[in-house]
């Protein structure tokens, strides 16, 4: 068939497509998941890189300003900037699975504990975060037959909540259902091969995830998140069947649990997350962090749960951040100080990309040890190399430090509502893929932790998917979930003078 004179066939990763001419790439990336990009497609992050080589137009000012002439030399551009104006080849950088935690144990409350479903096949148990997607597969007596994980095709569109709120206001909220959808389904079947199961036996599904996550899943207007008074159109705590949810790996009629959201801001996830640590279980008063781009927490004291969110962003998920990246290979995970110099591990022990979360906050803290960067965050040195050739700049250090004032001051002040001090918290229980991989000693010393919790740390791992587990197995957890998510006194930040007192204060290392 001839080709229309206004198309181009633009080869991406090897698959060829038609498009118009005039196509930006960052559309064709983002409707087939292939590269993430931070700033949502502003030309700022300059994470979107890609190799090209065709027919494209000429580059622009933010890319010159981000590339240098070796990389436009090379055909390495930015995807948000470059427009299709005929035939051309694409290829996005591979990005990997990378240390995406699935583990994280059942609590001493399912110790003997009768499994009590409905469902007859295998069960799974999903987690959508805003960074990562990890499932589980279950057999009908609780055994964990396979398990697996990917980055979330979702950061085409942006790494943070709002800038995929954004997109989906802009008209493209079918496209990331889509895309998400087609990644949970790539994941059921994964799980199927790695255990000799069929995704048609797979006959019932929790899926957890924060409250922006269930919504874009569901194709749910995400309009009423983006502004006061951040109504939530839609709290979930329902069953869906698979053919509603559009998963086509499962059987038409296969039920899909959707665990109920606290408030905007206050997810499923942290609902699954607070199941799965006991914390209604213990006697003692303790806090639960899930930090993450938007940290949520949660303090039980007194048999009451107070909950709240506060927007640190993405830096800790890599993004944002000069060479920041996700904990793939490539990326610096460790960083200490030996015999007065700044020493590093790598993931895949290879040549370093980047700096990923966890490497952040130990770079953070070396620089602190060797008095490079003073207790204002002022950095002496701009870029200062941590290990050749990953650099960290002043514009690093200030995402880092709104970033950790944001969750400091957040989890002070749950504790300042329920009118106690951190000596009143037994233990601090950290969760999510980032928290798993901190150091808890350096995140006490940046301020991202109150240090006099660092020694009552408990980290749980994917504790939300834990939780999503529990409720897939014991389907009577459910009622107590739903209860739990309507009887939690949140606890607003925005226009609390305590919280802008200690964020404030927090900025300083």
């Amino acid at each position: 068939m001839e080709q229309a004179k206004n198309m181009a066939v633009v080869t991406l990763n090897g698959t060829p497509h038609v498009c118009p001419i005039g196509t930006t790439l960052s559309d064709l990336t983002q409707t087939h998941g292939a590269g993430p990009m931070p700033c949502g497609g502003h030309g700022k992050c300059g994470k979107c890189r890609v190799t090209v080589m065709g027919e494209v137009s000429a580059p622009t000012e933010d890319e010159k300003r981000t590339l240098s002439p070796d990389e436009l030399k090379n055909g390495i551009r930015l995807a948000c900037r470059v427009t299709v104006m005929g035939d051309c080849t694409v290829t996005t950088a591979e990005q990997g699975r990378g240390q995406i935690v699935t583990h994280g144990a059942f609590p001493a409350s399912m110790s003997g504990k009768e499994f009590d479903h409905s469902w007859g096949g295998y069960g799974v148990a999903i987690d959508i975060g805003t960074t990562t997607l990890a499932a589980r597969l279950y057999g009908r007596e609780g055994k964990l037959l396979a398990e697996t994980s990917r980055l979330n095709p979702q950061s085409a569109w942006g790494a943070d909540v709002i800038s995929r709120m954004e997109a989906a206001m802009a008209g493209n909220a079918a496209k990331i259902a889509r895309i998400t959808r087609r990644a949970l389904d790539g994941m059921l079947t994964e799980l199927a091969d790695a255990s000799s199961v069929k995704t048609a036996d797979m006959d019932s599904v929790v899926i957890t995830g924060n409250t922006v996550m269930l919504h874009l899943l569901t194709e749910t207007n995400v309009e009423p998140l983006t502004h006061a008074p951040f109504a939530a159109e839609r709290l979930f705590g329902e069953v869906l069947t698979a053919k509603e949810l559009g998963l086509t790996a499962l059987s038409p009629d296969a039920p899909v649990y959707l665990p109920p959201c606290i408030a905007a801001f206050i997810g499923a996830d942290t609902v699954t997350a607070t199941l799965a640590s006991d914390l209604r279980e213990i006697p003692e008063t303790a806090l639960l962090c899930d930090i993450g781009t938007n940290g949520e927490m949660v303090l039980w004291h007194e048999n009451i749960l107070y909950a709240c969110s506060t927007a640190a962003g993405p830096a800790f998920e890599g993004a944002g951040i000069s060479m920041g990246m996700s904990g793939r290979t490539g990326a610096i995970d460790r960083v200490w100080v030996q015999d007065g110099e700044i020493q590093a591990h790598v993931i895949g022990e290879g040549a370093p990309v980047g700096l990923c979360g966890s490497g952040l906050v130990d770079a953070v803290a070396a620089l602190l040890d060797t008095e490079i960067l003073d207790e204002t965050g002022y950095l002496e040195d701009d870029p200062v190399e941590i290990t050749e050739p990953v650099t960290v700049i002043q514009e690093d250090i200030r995402a880092v430090q709104l970033a950790k004032s944001a969750i400091h001051a957040g989890m002070r002040t749950l504790i300042h509502t329920a009118r106690l001090d951190c000596g009143d918290v037994a233990t601090l229980y950290i969760a999510g893929g980032f928290g798993s991989y901190l150091d808890v000693g350096n995140a006490g010393k940046i301020g991202l932790l109150p240090e006099e919790l660092t020694d009552r740390v408990t980290v749980l791992g994917n504790a939300a998917l834990t939780g999503a587990a529990m409720l897939l197995l014991c389907e009577d957890l459910r009622a107590v979930c739903e209860r739990l998510a309507k009887d939690t006194q949140i606890v607003e930040l925005a226009t609390n003078p305590v919280f802008v007192s200690e964020y404030m204060e927090r900025m300083m290392f």
